[in-house]
């Protein structure tokens, strides 16, 4: 045998979920800290489940007619300063270039924390007439915002993200985009990361500075927290009047058009995390992850064991499967562990025995169940596994959210279920911000979200009684 290696311990989620979380990230080897607080380092485990989720997404993107562009990572003062609200908004987390080489500039860049502006700015030089709409740009890049704490992937100085960019002749089409690419993110989240999302409206108080609507999907983690996966957001056409940008319609009048903006983030990496993962580590839906099968040849010493394994390997790297073969001198034992903390969906042993049998052998890394199959059936069956990994991944983050979203009808009875319960709570509310912020003060929820799926839970709002306009759902969130 070789040296023997040990897996390291991670700490269990139940006996403090913070740490088992950071202990993933470090010991998965997705991400390492920077020499500056709030920086990390994608590691390249990391940073392929964000290329497989961007690749995904950047197609869909692309049938939506998204076209994808690059914008400059400065913002002047000047720019910034025209959308008033929006400014305000970022301002506390705007960092500022003020040298330029050893010469102070004349004007302070930002380094953007998100594009609105620089779009607009070149929205104004390109659209002209009702011919040049709509207007649907994306980019991927990386922001920055100087936040207080940090965590990985939740909540970053700098980030990695996609935010688009559109613009429509009507208010309706803008609209309808802002709805349609929240759909997109939702089915993504659903389809791709088996992560069942709560689809809805923000509250005024939780919009987006200068939106005059924001959607998102809310998902539930492992400790019954919220997590926003994705939002989108209708401006009207409040920045176009702000930035000048007009167009001559087809009466032959000028018109201002109306914006969207929407993005998602690699916050999205740190979801799956808190979604799947347990007490061994990581667990990947097979649709991101960078390997789907990992192959561990059993008694690799022995005649042909290694010959087998690495057919098997390439067999299912022909049929478009992620697949890789560990044939280090670490023991069994310790490969087992280890792809078991990088959340491999799919582990697949041979040996001496198997090969008299001209079978493998599946493991589950969901549920560790396992299934002898027939090497004549591999590419067939390995697929048909990696569906039911994704399939038993999303149920089991589905209970999780169903089990633990509640109904209440007063603040107090809201304030006792967060407390001894956690989740998600549902109540009727009058639209009020005083409202809001009582729930927030009193039992230390957020609203999370008006879903699209209304129900009439009561006549009158949980928190003050008057009447009712909307069921919210209030949450503890990330």
């Amino acid at each position: 045998m070789g040296k023997e290696k040990n897996v390291e311990q991670i700490t269990d989620m139940e006996v403090d979920f913070a740490q088992w979380f950071t202990d993933v990230c470090k010991k998965a080897e997705l991400i390492d800290y920077s020499s500056i607080k709030g920086m990390f380092i994608y590691r390249p485990y990391g940073y392929a489940i964000w290329e497989n989720i961007q690749h995904i997404l950047d197609a869909e993107f692309k049938k939506t007619g998204a076209e994808n562009v690059y914008m400059p990572m400065l913002i002047p003062e000047s720019l910034l300063q025209k959308e008033k609200d929006h400014v305000e908004g970022f301002a506390p987390e705007c960092a500022w270039v003020t040298m330029g080489g050893s010469d102070k500039l004349e004007e302070r860049y930002c380094i953007r924390p998100t594009s609105e502006t620089l779009f607009c700015e070149h929205f104004k030089d390109v659209i002209h007439s009702h011919r040049d709409l709509p207007k649907m740009y994306n980019q991927w890049c990386s922001v920055l915002r100087w936040e207080k704490t940090s965590r990985p992937f939740l909540r970053h100085r700098e980030f990695l993200w996609q935010e688009g960019h559109t613009m429509h002749a009507t208010a309706e089409e803008a609209r309808a985009e802002t709805e349609k690419m929240l759909n997109v993110y939702a089915d993504f989240c659903e389809n791709v990361l088996a992560m069942p999302v709560t689809r809805g409206q923000k509250t005024d108080k939780e919009k987006f500075n200068g939106a005059e609507a924001t959607y998102a999907i809310e998902c539930m983690m492992h400790d019954r927290k919220a997590l926003q996966a994705g939002t989108s957001h209708y401006f009207g056409d409040g920045f176009a009047k702000a930035f000048d940008i007009t167009y001559t319609n087809k009466e032959n009048q000028r018109v201002n058009p109306f914006q969207t903006s929407w993005g998602v983030s690699t916050r999205l990496i740190g979801g799956i995390i808190m979604t799947h993962g347990d007490n061994n580590g990581l667990i990947l839906p097979p649709k991101i992850a960078p390997v789907q099968v990992i192959v561990v040849p059993v008694a690799q010493h022995k005649p042909g064991v290694l010959e087998a394994a690495s057919k098997i390997c390439d067999r299912l790297s022909a049929a478009g499967y992620r697949v890789k073969m560990d044939d280090s001198d670490n023991s069994m034992g310790w490969k087992c562990a280890q792809y078991e903390m990088k959340g491999v969906p799919l582990r697949l042993e041979i040996g001496p025995r198997d090969m008299e049998q001209n079978q493998c052998c599946m493991v589950r890394r969901d549920n560790r169940e396992k299934a002898f199959v027939s090497l004549e059936n591999l590419e067939q069956a390995a697929g048909q596994l990696l569906e039911d990994v994704h399939n038993g991944l999303y149920q089991r983050a589905l209970k999780n959210l169903t089990e633990h979203t509640y109904e209440a009808h007063t603040l107090e009875e809201a304030k006792q279920i967060q407390q001894e319960k956690g989740g998600f709570v549902k109540t009727m509310w009058c639209g009020c911000l005083e409202c809001e912020m009582k729930m927030k003060e009193v039992a230390g929820m957020s609203s999370r979200c008006i879903p699209f799926k209304q129900e009439n839970l009561d006549d009158v709002c949980a928190i003050c009684g008057k009447p009712a306009k909307k069921m919210v759902y209030w949450g503890v969130a990330y």
